[in-house]
Order: structure tokens, then C-alpha cells, then sequence
């Protein structure tokens, strides 16, 4: 396809479509009864986190909670305008969102919502540049609708839309391998330390303990006796680089991995960077917003992390770093500290209330067996991450000069 630029007209979003704010008008919007039904409520944090379907969700609304917002269907276009600012997903499935974000609705004659989403992201910057207010940046509808898009016929759109989301088809890909070896290794923590079905267990007894029935010789041990904690570095995150990577709840509050790739960086001097940087085996707790999601560094990176975070060292040598991992982020610790954490509306929970969990300590060769059994299934998440990372870089590279009239397909796909 060869198009000139000439060719391509102005239009903003309303003229390509139906355009609407997301709906959650109930107050206080944390009522119980609105949530835990069968509809999914996608949040800022969702669109972020997705790639370019939308899918994933960490909360459900009610019907009660249904019917004070608004189900959206397949296909729709989710522009964040608050908190994550320009972030875009098309929804894969129906679901609810707050006014914290608007839908776009494709105009089949005049419009391929791909290409609209990709539109989107190749002006973000401009997008968030108008965002800043004195107290939270906010886009606004208003603001979105002055943006006027560069837009070829419906056909070029789809043609165009379809180089792009190649490279998204392969990102999606290689995350549903993620998906599967991250479950892979929640399973077998699970049958070992949860079930205690692990190598050998028909041969040790069973024994009555405070928090139930345990494999005999296995301790009932706080957290605060197997590690040390240490909070993290306040500072403002940058997407320049201006420093070090800096990592925050954010970034390992929607998965049990850390992509690198997304994480912004921060100034530090050298001397506090030290103290703060991350290595390798790394885990880390946040203690307010999310409290108890965790995560680790699985691989060499030049980083330090927020103050909202907690570093967990482990000082017994029955301690690893997966198997710490994947105590933290098992069902009962986040139970535990889901009950622990105080406060209405930003749940938070200190680095002592943090390590008061008591688990069963197994014997230190099952807990080495556990890391030699789980470490090639997270080499290889480490490793389709960074493919992801990759094939992420390339499809930017592309997309300005695509989504401007700059370049041709034909040009694109040599």
C-alpha cells in the first residue's frame, strides 16, 4: 500500500465513533455489596497492565454493582484519563469501567479500532503533556476530543492495524506461556508446602500445630526470625533516564513477574544507591495500596525500589528467595495480611506486622529441591519477558511512522 500523507484526513475521536466515560456513580465507591459478582470491573491498573486486549481483571462487580455503571462489549477502545494517564486496551471480553476511563466505539464505515488504539498511543505524550493539573493529572474528555487523528480509508486502517498487531499477537503469545509456567510453579508450591504432598510424604507423619495439621519436625516459625526487612527509597519515578530503575508497587502488583521493560527510572545519589539497589533473588512486599503483593528480581538490572516497598532478606539459610517468594504469594499469606492491614480507604501494613505470619518451616534440602525444580519454569518466563520486551521495542519504533503516513506498508513489512 502506498499512501501520501495528502491522503489522510484530520478527524477527532467523535467524528470515528462513540465516545463515553466509564460509569461507577455509587458512593462510597468500596461498598461491599457492589462487588463479587459475575461482571468484570476493569480499573486504570487493568489497562496498563494488558497488552492489546483487555482481559484481565482483579475485581468483579454485583449486579448491584452493574447496575449503577455501565457493561461495555468486545471491541471497545479503553483510554485511561486519570492515574495512568493515554494508556489504551481494546476490551476482549464485556465488562464494566469507572469514569476514570472512556470508551471508544468503533464506527465500522469510518473507523478500525486497532488503528485508534495505536493512534492513541503514538500521540500519549502529547496526550499526557495536557494532562498535568495542580493536584492529579487528569485528561478529560474535552481535552481528548481536541486531538484531531490522522486517519486513511477504513480498509488502510485495517491493513495497517494488521503490521502492528502481528507484533502484539506474538507479545500475547508468549504471555500466555508466561501465564502457564507461572502456574506451573504456584502448583507445585502448592502440592508441597500447602497439601504437603511433596517427595517422600507418605513416609512423615502428620502432627496437630497452631495452624493446623503439619509434617512432623517442621517448625512453626514467624516470618520476623527468617528475615530481615528493609523499607525503600522516596523519590518521584521518571520515564527518562535519569538514574537507576525504580521500582514500585505498581510494577509487580498485577503479576508474580517484573517487566523490566515498563519499570521507570529515578535520580539517587550513588552513595544511597547502595543502599537501596536491587540484585538478583531480590524480594520485595508492598505495604500500602496493595499491601502483601510481592515480587522478585529474577534478573541482573541496574534498580532500586520505592519507599512503599518492603525488602524481605532472608537470614536462615532454610530460607531461599523462591521459596520465600511463593510463601508471600500464596493464598494464606495474603489472607494473612489482607486481615493485618489497617486503615478505610489506603490499606497499608508495616514491615512488623508484615513478618508476624507463622508458617511451617520444611527441612532445608526440600526447600533447595523446590528451587532446583522451579528456576529453569522462571528462566524461562525471564527469557519470553525479555523476547516481549523486544518484539515491544521494534512495534514502537514502527508505530509513529506508521500511524504519520511517513513510511508505506511496503516499507514497514521489507
Amino acid at each position: 500500500m502506498k499512501v501520501k500523507s495528502g491522503e489522510w484526513k484530520g478527524r477527532q475521536l467523535d467524528e470515528l465513533g462513540f465516545v463515553g466515560r466509564g460509569k461507577s456513580r455509587h458512593r462510597p465507591r468500596a461498598a461491599s455489596f457492589l462487588y463479587g459478582g459475575p461482571y468484570p470491573f476493569f480499573q486504570t491498573g487493568d489497562v496498563k497492565a494488558a497488552n492489546l486486549y483487555l482481559t484481565d481483571f482483579t475485581q468483579t462487580y454485583s449486579a448491584a454493582g452493574l447496575a449503577q455503571s455501565k457493561l461495555w462489549k468486545p471491541g471497545t477502545v479503553c483510554i485511561t484519563i486519570a492515574a495512568n494517564i493515554a494508556e489504551t486496551a481494546i476490551l476482549g471480553v464485556e465488562g464494566c469501567f469507572p469514569d476514570s476511563i472512556v470508551g471508544f466505539v468503533a464506527d465500522p464505515e469510518k473507523a478500525d479500532a486497532r488503528f485508534v488504539k495505536y493512534s492513541i498511543d503514538a500521540m500519549k505524550l502529547q496526550m499526557q503533556g495536557v494532562s498535568h493539573g495542580t493536584t492529579q493529572d487528569n485528561l478529560s474528555v474535552d481535552k481528548l476530543l481536541r486531538f484531531k487523528f490522522l486517519t486513511p480509508t477504513p480498509r488502510d486502517q485495517r491493513r495497517i492495524a494488521d503490521v502492528l498487531s502481528a507484533y502484539d499477537d506474538l507479545i500475547e503469545n508468549n504471555l500466555r506461556r508466561i501465564k502457564i509456567l507461572e502456574e506451573m510453579a504456584r502448583a507445585l508450591y502448592r502440592e508441597w508446602f500447602v497439601e504437603f504432598r511433596f517427595r517422600g510424604h507418605d513416609r512423615v507423619p502428620r502432627i496437630t500445630s497452631p495452624i493446623g495439621a503439619i509434617p512432623e519436625s517442621w517448625p512453626v516459625t514467624p516470618l520476623s526470625e527468617l528475615v530481615s526487612t528493609q523499607y525503600g527509597y522516596t523519590e518521584s519515578a521518571s520515564e527518562e533516564p535519569v538514574g537507576p530503575k525504580y521500582l514500585r508497587g505498581m510494577d509487580i502488583n498485577k503479576t508474580s513477574f517484573i517487566d523490566w521493560s515498563r519499570v521507570p527510572y529515578c535520580p539517587i545519589a550513588v552513595e544511597e544507591q547502595r543502599t537501596y539497589e536491587l540484585k538478583r533473588g531480590d524480594v520485595v512486599v508492598i505495604r500500602m495500596a496493595d499491601p502483601g503483593k510481592v515480587g522478585i528480581v529474577e534478573e541482573d538490572v541496574d534498580a532500586v525500589f520505592a519507599s512503599y516497598l518492603i525488602r524481605l532478606t532472608p537470614r536462615s539459610e532454610r530460607i531461599l528467595p523462591y521459596f520465600l517468594f511463593f510463601t508471600l504469594d500464596s493464598t494464606d499469606y495474603q489472607d494473612y495480611v489482607s486481615g493485618a492491614s489497617t486503615g478505610t480507604t489506603r490499606k497499608s501494613a508495616s514491615a512488623g506486622v508484615m513478618t508476624e505470619f507463622r508458617l511451617p518451616l520444611p527441612p532445608k534440602e526440600l526447600v533447595l529441591g523446590f528451587e532446583e525444580q522451579v528456576r529453569p519454569l522462571r528462566d524461562l518466563l525471564t527469557m519470553l519477558l525479555r523476547a516481549s520486551a523486544n518484539l515491544r521495542r521494534t512495534r514502537d519504533l514502527l508505530l509513529p511512522r506508521l500511524m504519520s503516513g511517513q513510511i508505506t506498508l511496503d516499507e514497514a513489512v521489507a
